[in-house]
């Protein structure tokens, strides 16, 4: 009883943390249209920024596993916790002077203590009880994950996005003053959320220094990622990871708003009563009104479907991957997500709008699940198995780049098709676990 109330305890504790990374990387991403904006950029370059995020899930995470196996669970969440604190606070002089390198750096740093804590975080849930029911926890688990990235656009429309971005011809008929007074402005929007975020995690790391956390994990074999990149089960399961967080990121963060924007959206739906109610009820909760907001604002609002439809998939997915098979439940999500971005191509204005949203509430259980089913079987290698998983969330830097490229030269409609490839890939995966399974 007393292990079972332990186990509890840490479980709640840890989803404090799915919450917390949702949040920051959504609200990051919040960051990448207006830098488009601010640096004048094409759609290919604008994603180098957010290459550097992902591309340090690829650079740390192996060693990050390596790193967990000697200084403990407690010890490598609080350095994950600290690492992202700096990162948030290197948005400060990025901002203040308009770097561009430094924000990169700090894409970077931030992504790196979120490494660490996925490495750790999503074997640590599934060990927190019976294999079998590993599945529906870590769903749950990322079901407060996806909380985090459902209020993280709504934050982002409100203060990443709702002033307007001045071109460089713009900027340079300012005078000295007015350009000094522009570049604070521009700065402080950065500056006092990122400050928040840099100070809440920084005492979040203070709580976890004195939680206690069962040691659920033996010691890792030496030769342990040596054996797991002959294992073709795993290897799969991570190019389904290396898929998924790619399609994911390229469809519901860096270009939805674009895209909207791309199909002329803001007016249709300024024009639409029953879409302004939706947006000014959301906006009531902030105390916020859309009134004098740019275009990007109000578009960005409703991103908040995309991460939302995700976050309720999950609480439906932790309970349907605990009565029938996680593999067969994953083909039929990703089918659907095929079936959503498919009518978004072929169709205009809120009938497109609300189909690649829609792609949200499918894409919930995909990591989660893929995730489980990977490291089904592998006993006291899972720790490590984990890192090379986390490895693959790199292609949230690969496919979004490619994505964006065939954007710039054949527009949307066409690289969708592109993302309809990794979801074909995901129900292919799920279908043969559950065949495996079965077998």
């Amino acid at each position: 009883m007393s292990s079972n109330r332990n186990y509890r305890s840490a479980f709640v504790f840890i989803t404090i943390l799915f919450f917390l990374w949702g949040f920051i990387t959504v609200l990051v991403d919040s960051l990448i249209p207006r830098l488009k904006d601010v640096f004048e950029m094409s759609y290919g370059r604008t994603i180098l920024v957010q290459s550097a995020f992902f591309i340090a899930f690829f650079v740390v995470s192996l060693p990050a596993g390596k790193l967990l196996s000697k200084i403990g669970y407690k010890n490598g969440i609080i350095l994950g916790l600290l690492t992202m604190a700096t990162g948030c606070l290197l948005f400060y002089p990025a901002s203040s002077y308009r770097n561009f390198s430094i924000f990169v750096l700090g894409y970077f740093t931030l992504a790196s203590g979120i490494t660490i804590l996925q490495v750790a975080a999503n074997p640590y849930v599934s060990l927190l009880g019976s294999e079998r029911g590993a599945s529906s926890r870590l769903n749950l688990s990322q079901a407060f994950n996806s909380l985090g990235t459902t209020i993280a656009p709504i934050i982002g429309a409100f203060f990443l996005l709702s002033s307007s971005i001045k071109s460089s011809a713009e900027i340079e008929l300012l005078s000295k003053t007015e350009k000094l007074r522009y570049y604070a402005e521009e700065a402080s929007t950065v500056q006092i959320p990122f400050l928040s975020i840099a100070l809440f995690i920084g005492l979040l790391a203070l709580l976890f220094k004195f939680i206690k956390l069962p040691n659920v994990v033996e010691k890792n074999p030496q030769k342990g990622y040596h054996e797991l990149i002959k294992n073709k089960k795993l290897m799969l399961g991570a190019l389904g990871i290396f898929v998924y967080v790619g399609a994911e990121v390229a469809i519901g963060s860096s270009f939805l708003i674009n895209y909207f924007e791309s199909m002329q959206l803001g007016p249709i739906v300024a024009s639409s009563d029953a879409m302004m109610a939706i947006a000014n009820t959301i906006a009531d909760i902030f105390n916020q009104s859309f009134s004098d907001a740019d275009p990007k604002s109000l578009l960005g609002m409703f991103v908040t479907f995309y991460w939302g439809g995700a976050m309720i998939g999950r609480f439906i997915g932790s309970y349907l991957t605990r009565i029938f098979s996680p593999g067969k439940v994953l083909t039929l999500f990703a089918l659907f997500a095929i079936s959503m971005i498919t009518t978004s191509i072929l169709s205009e204005g809120l009938i497109s709008m609300w189909s690649i949203l829609a792609v949200g509430l499918f894409n919930s259980i995909m990591f989660p699940t893929i995730f489980t089913l990977s490291l089904d079987g592998l006993g006291n290698l899972k720790s490590q198995a984990s890192g090379i998983l986390c490895m693959a969330i790199v292609g949230g830097a690969v496919v979004p780049f490619i994505f964006g490229n065939i954007i710039d030269n054949f527009g949307f409609k066409v690289a969708f098709i592109f993302t309809i490839l990794c979801y074909g890939y995901i129900s292919f995966y799920g279908y043969y676990k559950f065949k495996s399974t079965k077998s």
